[in-house]
């Protein structure tokens, strides 16, 4: 059915205002009709009740002798007068010992008593006092029936039985309970004008928190929603969201961040490989101009060359180990003793040094966990970067291994140029360059920094690296120690 008119927006079936309202009033009208049909039940039991001990009020105000005597005088076809003891509203009966009900009402429309089971009867004779009964005459008509024993001179000649309509008790119990539904339905439509504009106004954090959002973009996830709106559920969900807002800010940077450096990447790799392969193609041209027939140029040519073909192959193999670390690398982790392998490493180390002074400070003894081959690239790799570095006549270069808590720590210190401030938390970014005198004859592609990071990382260790300038680096290894750390 269509409305002739159009309800707003908040009042609409689909609406959190109309279902909390709707539902609210829905419950309070079952809990009204609970309490009215239950106020009914109670009302017509205290009626009946009532009714019931005045009826036996009325029948201990009788003498016995007289109730025997008009049931004799009805028996026998009396027609002298008969007093009169109840209202006319009820209908007398006296029940003999063998069951028979004879009506001794002398008043007009009295009815016919109506007949309870042989049985009540039989219990009413042995007691003095019985609850009342309900029971239905031959018509159908209700009635509530109070018994009492007809005791004469001690002796019990029967039961009486007084009997008076239902119909006036109901109807009273039945006008109590509709002013009650009365007053309920006034209290309801009450209740719902007074709650429309509580629910209003209950409900503003919530639309004020769907303004918020709706104003929220890809653009404005700075935005927040107040954490403290005085309703603890509202304010749950706004922490919630606000959560949820941090965690998409985040994740958009990371994204941003992760293009950035893939372009830088992309860029950077692009760069670095047509530098040698510009220096191959212009050789390959040189020969084909006929220095391949002078061998002094042609046997400098094939050196250059050659040598620009390790470039590039090493540079290759170096983003290829880069893209593998990328993707979860397995590591072959077991304990073992680091201060031996670098012992192991000490002659290569000292050869790459030429003519710089190399020390070496070792604890004996330090039980590291670790992958042997990739822990040895990485020495390589900080080992090169300080050679590369360092003076080839001062240059000094110092290797330590130190125990720390639950870690081993590997130092590699050396004096050279040092690195300024504002580069130090990026040399580990792939082809960064923290110099701009780092040409490729001395610098490389600036990826063996980023694959040392990587390794270590996967061993679930950490590097990092302290400068200044003029005065050297050196840069700090640390992995998992293979023994809790010993007190001291």
């Amino acid at each position: 059915m269509k409305l002739p008119f159009k309800l707003p927006a908040a009042m609409t079936p689909h609406s959190l205002r109309f279902q909390l309202l709707s539902r609210s009033l829905l419950v309070m009208a079952v809990i009204l009709l609970f309490i009215g049909i239950v106020q009914y039940a109670v009302m017509r039991e205290f009626l009946f009740r009532n009714k019931a001990d005045t009826m036996q009020s009325q029948l201990l105000s009788v003498p016995r002798e007289a109730l025997l005597n008009l049931e004799q005088g009805n028996e026998g076809g009396g027609r002298g007068p008969k007093p009169m003891f109840f209202l006319p509203d009820m209908s007398l009966a006296v029940v003999d010992l063998s069951g028979n009900v004879t009506n001794v009402s002398n008043w007009p429309n009295s009815g016919n008593p109506p007949k309870l089971d042989r049985e009540i009867y039989e219990a009413a004779r042995k007691k003095k006092r019985q609850d009342y009964k309900i029971a239905s005459d031959a018509e159908g008509y209700e009635y509530l029936v109070v018994l009492q024993p007809l005791d004469v001179r001690g002796r019990v000649q029967g039961v009486v039985q007084l009997s008076a309509s239902t119909k006036p008790l109901k109807e009273v119990a039945v006008r109590q309970f509709m002013t009650f539904v009365s007053l309920s339905l006034v209290a309801l439509v009450l209740g719902l004008l007074a709650f429309i504009p509580v629910l209003k106004k209950t409900l503003v954090p919530l639309s004020k928190m769907v303004n918020t959002v709706g104003r929220i973009d890809a653009g404005s996830l700075g935005e927040r929603l107040p954490p403290q709106q005085g309703q603890q559920e509202i304010d749950s969900l706004a922490h919630s969201f606000n959560g949820m807002l941090e965690r998409l800010e985040a994740s958009f940077l990371a994204e941003k961040e992760a293009r950035e450096q893939m372009r830088r990447f992309i860029a950077d790799a692009s760069h670095e490989l047509r530098t040698p392969l510009t220096s191959i193609h212009g050789f390959l041209e040189v020969l084909l101009r006929g220095a391949m027939h002078q061998p002094n140029q042609l046997h400098k040519a094939l050196t250059s060359m050659h040598g620009e073909s390790e470039r590039i192959n090493k540079l290759v193999n170096d983003l290829l180990l880069l893209a593998k670390l990328d993707r979860a690398p397995r590591m072959e982790v077991r304990p073992g003793e680091l201060d031996q392998l670098l012992k192991e490493m000490e002659a290569q180390l000292r050869l790459l040094a030429d003519q710089r002074s190399v020390t070496f400070r070792l604890m004996n003894g330090a039980q590291a966990v670790y992958d042997a081959d990739k822990m040895k690239q990485v020495v390589l790799n900080l080992f090169q970067n300080a050679v590369q570095h360092t003076d080839s006549a001062t240059g000094t270069i110092a290797v330590s291994l130190t125990k720390e808590e639950n870690a081993v720590e590997l130092a590699i210190r050396d004096n050279g140029s040092g690195i300024p401030e504002e580069h130090l938390s990026r040399i580990f970014d792939r082809f960064y360059r923290s110099e701009s005198s780092r040409t490729r004859k001395s610098g490389g592609a600036g990826l063996g920094l980023s694959i040392s990071k990587s390794i270590v990382e996967a061993m679930n260790g950490t590097i990092r690296a302290e400068s200044r300038i003029g005065e050297g680096t050196v840069f700090y290894v640390r992995v998992p120690s293979a023994e809790p750390a010993s007190l001291s």
